[in-house]
């Protein structure tokens, strides 16, 4: 299993520490060369810049329904392992890799073929598409294997999609995910979700990924 997310505008300032290793983060030898290139034409002083992980770089939404300084360790060892966070100066990132602050706007044709070097074959086990828009057209995994996360809110019969804080909800799924055992197939994806939400499953279709619908009721 292979849980996708965004990154955060809001972030944490990173405390004394070593400046980044390119060598040594995820995905080095497809990425480092992109990597040199956006982080050159955004901001060179960020080669020289404390870093701190990206799960405690990244506060926003998300990451706050995440929680996962509180998950269990072996929850915390999925998340290491499964979550891979898509970023404009970084390209993937795993929740461990060392990187510095910064703010900056992805360019997807700056990404889109390193990274489909980057990350070819992972997309052959179950993806779970927990990215935004702006982030999910630099890769696009395999659709029949891809099921997307939208959330939709219910309210007097009427439904309408949830911007800002699917984000909310995206995390907390996210943390639902870590908790339980690995999860193979959209229908048993589906599966879990309906446990915990009101959720619809929709097939892949004209070049699309699976959809799973969360309704929030309010």
């Amino acid at each position: 299993m292979l849980i996708l997310l965004p990154p955060s505008e809001n972030k944490n300032q990173a405390p004394e520490s070593p400046a980044v290793s390119l060598d040594n983060l995820s995905f080095a030898e497809h990425l480092t060369k992109a990597r040199i290139r956006a982080i050159s034409e955004h901001d060179p002083s960020l080669f020289e810049a404390a870093t701190s992980s990206a799960i405690d770089l990244y506060s926003g939404v998300l990451y706050k329904s995440l929680e996962y300084k509180t998950l269990s360790a072996t929850a915390k060892r999925r998340a290491d392992s499964q979550i891979i966070i898509i970023s404009a100066l970084f390209g993937a990132l795993r929740l461990q890799d060392q990187v510095p602050l910064y703010k900056a706007k992805i360019k997807s044709s700056h990404w889109k073929l390193p990274l489909a070097e980057a990350l070819e074959g992972l997309d052959s086990e179950l993806v779970i598409d927990c990215r935004s828009s702006t982030y999910s057209n630099v890769w696009k995994p395999n659709p029949l294997r891809t099921v997307a996360i939208r959330v939709f809110q219910e309210k007097a019969g009427e439904r309408s999609i949830i911007t800002h804080m699917s984000k909310k909800y995206r995390g907390e799924f996210t943390r639902l995910l870590l908790r339980s055992k690995t999860i193979n197939s959209p229908e048993a994806l589906y599966s879990l979700a309906s446990k915990n939400y009101d959720c619809e499953l929709h097939p892949p279709h004209s070049g699309n990924p699976w959809f799973l619908d969360l309704i929030i009721h309010l």
